[in-house]
């Protein structure tokens, strides 16, 4: 499933994308199912059932169930998440172009939810700052609590997987050794356009991932070469913390961001940044001034 939320007549609901007749359309959960919860987070809190009826939803939807793409309004699949865990220089050959040495445990940061926004809605340049970097990266959602989970049942926590853009002002993230800072601003976090189900996604320790501006190709590699893999990720994070249903899980990014480029290439006004990841769809978000 490519599970959605969106606003249609003023109200924000949930569904799935669907294709039918050559169009992107949206199955309505709360026309299909009206018993079906009405965000994302409290669907995979319904566990199996939950997705179960999701997908019955899907199979079994009337027509008045079903809307064109283009007649709603696409939030982030899950608008706010209660955690937002980014992984840090985890490609090699990124480690490699920042100067960095390769990790041998996973750097943790974290975004919060007012970086979060929607494929299409705009990146905005902070007025504070000219150095706002793109960062490919996909991103994982946690479908189950988890706690102490070995690395051989990872996946087994893993509800999904979306792209996500880690946009970054380098200026603000070198002030402090932290980086929140940097990663922190509104809008800097795209994530979608859909959260695509574990069960669509054979491998996603081996997806081709790729970035371009205004069509221009800045990052092309495949999560092959992730330095920490999904499961060893679900087994670090959740030795520290709680992982909870709708928390996402950010990554890493590949090599060729804009400031280990010569001349550097940050976001500027106008821009339009498009990330395609393997079976998960194309994340696209235009850049705007503050």
């Amino acid at each position: 499933m490519k599970l959605i939320t969106f606003v249609y007549r003023n109200q924000s609901r949930i569904g799935a994308l669907i294709t039918r007749d050559g169009q992107e359309h949206v199955v309505d959960f709360s026309q299909a199912v009206p018993g079906l919860p009405g965000d994302v987070i409290e669907l995979l809190e319904a566990g199996d059932a939950g997705l179960a009826a999701a997908r019955g939803a899907i199979a079994s939807a009337s027509a008045s169930a079903t809307l064109l793409l283009a007649d709603v309004k696409l939030l982030a699949p899950i608008p706010r998440p209660g955690k937002i865990i980014c992984i840090g220089l985890n490609y090699s050959d990124h480690a490699a172009e920042t100067g960095q040495p390769i990790p041998t445990y996973p750097i943790v940061f974290s975004k919060y939810a007012n970086t979060v926004i929607a494929a299409g809605e705009p990146i905005v340049l902070p007025r504070v700052t000219n150095q706002v970097d793109y960062e490919a990266e996909l991103g994982f959602v946690i479908g189950k609590k988890a706690r102490y989970v070995p690395a051989d049942q990872a996946l087994e926590y893993v509800a999904g997987y979306l792209p996500i853009n880690d946009v970054s002002a380098r200026d603000y993230q070198t002030r402090i050794s932290q980086w929140t800072m940097g990663k922190t601003f509104d809008t800097f976090a795209p994530m979608g356009p859909a959260l695509v189900t574990s069960d669509e996604i054979a491998d996603a320790g081996n997806l081709a991932i790729s970035l371009r501006i205004n069509g221009e190709t800045l990052q092309d590699s495949n999560t092959n070469k992730l330095i920490f893999g999904i499961a060893q990720l679900v087994e670090a994070l959740s030795e520290v913390m709680t992982l909870e249903p709708g928390d996402v899980v950010s990554t890493g990014t590949p090599p060729g961001v804009g400031m280990a480029r010569n001349p550097k290439r940050y976001l500027r006004l106008g821009d339009v940044v498009s990330i395609t990841i393997d079976g998960l769809g194309t994340l696209t978000n235009p850049v705007v001034a503050e």
